[in-house]
């Protein structure tokens, strides 16, 4: 199967966040303040979007957010094709670290790309997170 991966409009991110993140939830909770401002990149495989990460920019900082990959296909390294892409393009913008708030079931995936457990964690939607980083 061919996959592609392109910046996305914020409605696409939107749609698929929903799906994949918060089904249960209206759907104005998976849009972030910010969403305006954000590079959305998706990944398709053949045409259809299968996985969405947002990168948001601070000056040399980015933060990337609403990670998510449809449910039948995850486990298959698609969103690992994804944020490689995203990880690479982010020094394209010149940022010099990168950084996400990871669930905590999810930080062994994130340290295979480098980045780094912080001391900093909380709780969100009985949903316990850490917050990771990576230098570039």
């Amino acid at each position: 199967m061919e996959t592609t991966i392109r910046k996305v409009d914020k409605k696409e991110a939107w749609e698929l966040r929903h799906k994949v993140m918060w089904p249960h939830k209206d759907f104005d909770y998976i849009k972030l303040e910010d969403d305006a401002a954000a590079i959305h990149f998706g990944l398709f495989k053949e045409e259809t979007l299968i996985s969405v990460l947002s990168l948001f920019i601070d000056h040399e900082e980015g933060q990337f957010r609403k990670f998510a990959t449809v449910q039948h296909e995850q486990g298959k390294g698609y969103g690992s094709v994804l944020l490689n892409y995203v990880l690479r393009e982010a020094k394209h913008y010149g940022i010099k670290r990168v950084w996400c708030n990871a669930r905590e079931n999810k930080v062994n995936f994130y340290k295979k790309f480098g980045l780094r457990e912080t001391k900093s964690c909380f709780r969100k939607e009985s949903k316990s997170y850490v917050i990771m980083e990576k230098d570039l």
